[in-house]
């Protein structure tokens, strides 16, 4: 008989990035100009994780969706009223500090801290999901540092696809270098999988499933433990926007070794 699963999926929320973000200079350290007033969004490679674990989550009776998210608590509830409209699943909330420059070993240490303590949290049906990189804090090692925390061994990047077996195998498809996938195959659970873009669409909104979702999500962030995350000991000099430069020069007939020392030349200049 095929296991029920527990997929904890890790993300959070990130500014919409149709917004003009501006980085500066806070007593607190870098940050983001009026970050508070930016509106926020699930950033998206979370966002393709959750989907995904909605998906596999239906093929598996019993299983269970588990969404753990690190960031203020008054922007998470913001948040949720949307996201909790996807897909079926429960909240654990952690609040604390959402910033790009948050320090990725710190967020990661809260957020394991935060799984142990999930009621009937079980390593062996456990698959742990998250973004291979992200829209705000592109460290792109949270979910392995998670991982590591957890005591999971088994880590998947950038996967863009996962077929779950009878018997509790899965094969996974990795991005690797020239538009190629590697395809691995794993015996079991627990496993860490970086997810890509997937291969799934943005589900509808489902208003009966948002009711569902914050009966249970309102008392989570009431009871957010408080996170002590930041910088740690990374120091940052400087921040600021980088300055755009474009140079357009039309040519032909180049070959390509000719493009490419031209443009050698140009990074160079």
């Amino acid at each position: 008989m095929a296991t029920s699963l527990n997929i904890i999926v890790c993300g959070s929320l990130v500014p919409d990035p149709l917004q003009t973000l501006e980085p500066v200079q806070t007593p607190q350290g870098p940050g983001l100009k009026n970050e508070q007033m930016l509106p926020s969004v699930l950033d998206p490679w979370a966002a393709c994780a959750l989907y995904e674990a909605a998906a596999l989550a239906k093929k598996r009776p019993g299983s269970t969706v588990t969404l753990v998210a690190l960031g203020p608590k008054a922007k998470l509830q913001q948040l949720m009223m949307s996201v909790a409209q996807k897909a079926p699943f429960s909240l654990v909330a952690v609040n604390g500090s959402a910033s790009g420059f948050t320090d990725a070993k710190l967020a990661a240490a809260e957020l394991a801290k935060a799984i142990k303590a999930i009621p009937g949290y079980d390593p062996a049906k456990t698959l742990l999901f998250g973004g291979c990189a992200s829209a705000s804090r592109d460290a792109g090692v949270t979910i392995q540092f998670v991982a590591e925390h957890l005591g999971i061994t088994e880590h998947f990047m950038a996967v863009d696809k996962l077929d779950l077996a009878d018997d509790d195998s899965f094969t996974v498809l990795e991005r690797v270098e020239g538009g190629k996938y590697l395809s691995s195959t794993c015996k079991g659970f627990p496993a860490a999988v970086s997810w890509a873009t997937g291969s799934l669409p943005e589900p509808p909104n489902n208003p009966q499933v948002g009711m569902m979702n914050m009966r249970t999500m309102m008392p989570a962030l009431m009871k957010a433990a408080m996170a002590d995350v930041g910088t740690g000991g990374i120091s940052y000099a400087k921040v600021e926007v980088p300055a755009s430069k474009r140079d357009t020069v039309v040519k032909k007939d180049m070959s390509a070794d000719d493009i490419a020392k031209e443009i050698v030349e140009w990074i160079k200049g």
